[in-house]
């Protein structure tokens, strides 16, 4: 398989995003001139741990880099202020410096709450991603953005703080349940939707043979997702504009990812996955959207297995419920409500101010109400 290099164009900022397989085998020549000294903190869940903690250990270990493993408990539970504080302390306690390395290895959580707790930590020190997920590598790993969660809404304390590298080891997506890679599988399916129709309908050819374990496939899918993240990134690090294009159905997510309490019961992909689903449901019933485009977007992701209706999560919820969930998203500005939409698959938009109770009525209409 051939490796890929992705650059982030930040000017004095620009990181590098290395896609292959057998990275975690080469993750200390990658990381060793990078740093200060030849020591570091890697911070993974349990599950990581056992199934790829030797694996980075011994490619730290062939560069001469001493590494000190701290593990967390998987799941987005772990994105709170008690395990940041333990976190933060843990990193004070082994000595970590502004100019060391810690490293997050792991999925999206672990790569929130590593690169939050190196964006406080001694007002700011140093961090790199080493994504073990497909949604990790396909996101969450790549542009910056570190938080964690609390009860009024999922990563609303949190702040830009950009990683040094980023490692995406294609060979760990192999230990992944089938039900972590669809979830991932969806943030790939974003990009599609968002500004590469090409791409979309590449997946749908495709998409069946990389979900399977098309190591080519994945590779290939990785790098344009990246390449369309970064480009983003680049042009709107702070999400001033453009790069809100990137929350597509994420603001329809997060109300259910709430709704569940940010429990393993839906994943973010899974909620991110029926989000997008009423973007372009929404979309079309708004006249901005061809109805069979919003049809073929329901079509492929229930045949990736992932949820593309309400009635999908099996679960009583009610339309206020849901639009009170979105009404505390990141993107809400003097109390109005921005929507990502589409005018069609490949051409999306942002939807300032748009009409809460337009949307109320939309929602009750798909929960039966």
């Amino acid at each position: 398989m051939s490796r890929e290099t992705v650059r982030v164009p930040l000017g004095g900022r620009s990181y590098d995003i290395h896609i292959g397989g057998g990275l975690l085998e080469e993750s200390g020549a990658l990381l060793k001139p990078l740093l200060k000294r030849p020591r570091m903190a890697v911070v993974t869940d349990e599950n990581v741990f056992v199934t790829q903690g030797e694996r980075l250990r011994d490619g730290l270990g062939a560069a001469g880099i001493e590494a000190d493993f701290i593990t967390l408990a998987p799941g987005e539970a772990t994105k709170s202020f008690a395990v940041l504080e333990k976190l933060t302390g843990r990193l004070l306690d082994l000595g970590v410096e502004r100019d060391d390395m810690v490293i997050a290895f792991g999925g999206g959580v672990i790569g929130d709450i590593t690169g939050f707790a190196a964006s406080v930590l001694r007002r700011g020190c140093r961090f790199a991603q080493i994504p073990t997920t497909l949604l990790a590598q396909v996101d969450s790993a790549v542009g910056g953005k570190t938080a964690i969660n609390v009860a009024q809404g999922k990563n609303l304390i949190g702040a830009f703080h950009q990683p040094e590298i980023v490692i995406a080891d294609i060979d760990t997506l192999g230990s992944l349940p089938p039900r972590e890679l669809k979830a991932g599988y969806a943030e790939v399916v974003k990009y599609g939707l968002i500004s590469d129709a090409d791409f979309f309908h590449w997946l749908e050819d495709n998409g069946p043979a990389l979900l399977s374990g098309d190591q080519d496939g994945r590779a290939y899918a990785i790098k344009k997702s990246c390449e369309a993240k970064a480009a983003i990134v680049g042009a709107d690090e702070r999400e001033k504009g453009k790069r809100a294009l990137l929350n597509l159905g994420h603001t329809f997510g997060h109300a259910f990812e709430a709704h569940f309490g940010y429990s393993g019961k839906l994943l973010h992909g899974e909620a991110v996955a029926l989000g997008m689903a009423l973007a372009f449901d929404y979309s079309a019933q708004e006249g901005l959207c061809p109805a069979d485009d919003a049809t073929r977007v329901k079509t492929h992701l229930k045949a990736a297995g992932l949820p593309a209706q309400i009635g999908d999560l099996k679960t009583s919820i009610t339309a206020d419920a849901i639009a009170k969930h979105m009404m505390q998203d990141k993107k809400v500005e003097q109390g109005k409500l921005t929507l990502i939409l589409a005018n069609k698959i490949g051409d999306a938009f942002i939807a300032k101010d748009a009409d809460l109770s337009r949307v109320t009525a939309f929602l009750k209409e798909r929960t039966g109400e």
